[in-house]
């Protein structure tokens, strides 16, 4: 699908332009949204356009890193927005021309829609440029992120505090899940913010340096982001160090248990092994109370062996 805007000389904005009545001479700028298009819809980037072959190239395999190539009549952006729900990129590529921003994604972007959609409602129309446009999409696009992380971040709040009361075992495997989605983050936002930092410090964008303190404002959120990702990651890593920690108390502390019970009962067995034994002469077996002595020796040493442990805190 072919979606177009474009500002007449008059600066209204208008959305009913068709590819057959496009002439970039009658317009101040054309924006040409490409939405998951066909391959009739695709091959006008070459025939209709005549952008570089190695950028049509781009554009047709999926997944290219955020990247800025110059050419010599255009440039060429690809950045990536994040699926909210799979936390996958979607690659977003970017044709800039004079007088024309072309954008092309094989996917639904809510980020352009709201834009596109925003404006022609704009009361300030003589600030709306290619580079504008360009500002705008990108803008959009990192402003999407926070939303994610602070969504994980709850999370991680949740698996510290555990309010549900859940096993140890649950919460290791949702606290390895939300590093794995902080590691998917990375992998996004940090591509992206080296592709501001190149905008900012590239002397080949026309125009681009009429907004440069707007890319500058991105490029803080992208480290914005990327330092909340890293911090979240940190804290995960603490999150699973302690409960590792508290998980390897727990285990020392009944192996400690069951290793003072056995100490205690291993001279009881050795005691009762004893006169267990099948001899037909035991001196001891012809008292009349030597049941009752053997069991006030064994129940004198597991008291005496409970309390002298107790006193060096074994059992706390």
């Amino acid at each position: 699908m072919i979606s177009i805007l474009a500002q007449k000389i008059d600066k209204e904005i208008i959305e009913s332009v068709t590819m057959e009545e496009l002439d970039l001479s009658e317009y101040l700028w054309v924006w040409v949204d490409f939405e998951r298009p066909s391959d009739s819809e695709m091959s006008l980037l070459e025939s209709y356009f005549h952008f570089h072959p190695l950028a049509i190239e781009d554009c047709m395999h999926d997944m290219q890193r955020p990247k800025l190539d110059y050419y010599e009549k255009h440039s060429f952006f690809v950045i990536h927005s994040i699926d909210r729900h799979s936390l996958s990129k979607l690659e977003i590529n970017i044709f800039i021309a004079e007088k024309l921003i072309v954008t092309f994604h094989k996917h639904e972007s809510h980020a352009i829609h709201e834009i596109t959609s925003r404006l022609p409602r704009m009361k300030n129309k003589d600030i709306v440029s290619e580079y504008f446009i360009f500002h705008q999409i990108l803008d959009n696009v990192v402003d999407n992120y926070f939303p994610i992380v602070h969504e994980i971040e709850d999370h991680i709040n949740e698996i510290e505090d555990n309010t549900k009361k859940l096993s140890m075992e649950n919460l290791l495997e949702q606290l390895f899940d939300r590093r794995g989605e902080l590691l998917k983050l990375r992998q996004t936002v940090h591509p992206m913010r080296d592709l501001l930092y190149h905008i900012l410090n590239t002397h080949h964008l026309e125009g681009g340096d009429v907004r440069r303190e707007y890319f500058v404002d991105i490029h803080d959120h992208l480290i914005k982001v990327a330092d909340m990702i890293a911090s979240n990651r940190e804290i995960t890593q603490d999150i699973r160090d302690s409960y590792v920690s508290l998980n390897a108390q727990q285990t020392n502390r009944t192996m400690q248990i069951l290793t003072i019970i056995s100490v205690i009962f291993m001279p009881l067995t050795f005691i009762v092994g004893v006169y267990g034994m099948n001899f037909t002469y035991m001196p001891e077996l012809d008292l009349k109370y030597g049941y009752l002595v053997v069991w006030l020796i064994m129940i004198g040493l597991a008291s005496g062996m409970y309390f002298w442990f107790r006193k060096k805190g074994w059992f706390y």
